[in-house]
């Protein structure tokens, strides 16, 4: 079993590197705590999922679509899946990164001052969620 548990970093860090343009542009910003303070992590596996970027901190995901990915049912299985583990999730087409990086900061900074933090002892996470 511990094999297969260990598949999923290795996945993530071949995901991270292939990213997209808009990926990459919205990275730049939110790393190294360039984004309020707040640390950012890039292709993080959460549960049986890989997501874009994550700050744990707030529980908050972001990714970032080709478009049209929103009305996809696996993308809203996943989002409600994620919801249901206390994680709210932000999606940005790939457009709206490189053509307005600024709102989608600002968007990302309003969700980020909306959420609250995890409570200050949290459970242990589910076995899934390891």
């Amino acid at each position: 079993m511990r094999g297969a548990r260990d598949l999923k970093p290795k996945r993530s860090r071949r995901l991270g590197q292939f990213s997209t343009r808009a990926e990459l542009k919205l990275w730049n910003q939110l790393r190294s705590r360039a984004l309020d303070g707040r640390k950012f992590i890039r292709r993080h596996p959460i549960g049986p999922f890989i997501v874009g970027f994550v700050c744990r901190e707030r529980r908050l995901v972001i990714e970032v679509d080709g478009g049209g990915q929103a009305s996809n049912e696996r993308d809203q299985a996943r989002d409600r899946w994620l919801a249901d583990r206390g994680y709210s999730v932000l999606r940005f087409s790939n457009h709206k990164v490189l053509g307005n990086i600024d709102d989608v900061l600002e968007a990302v900074r309003f969700t980020l001052a909306d959420t609250l933090p995890p409570p200050a002892r949290r459970p242990l996470p589910a076995r899934s969620e390891r």
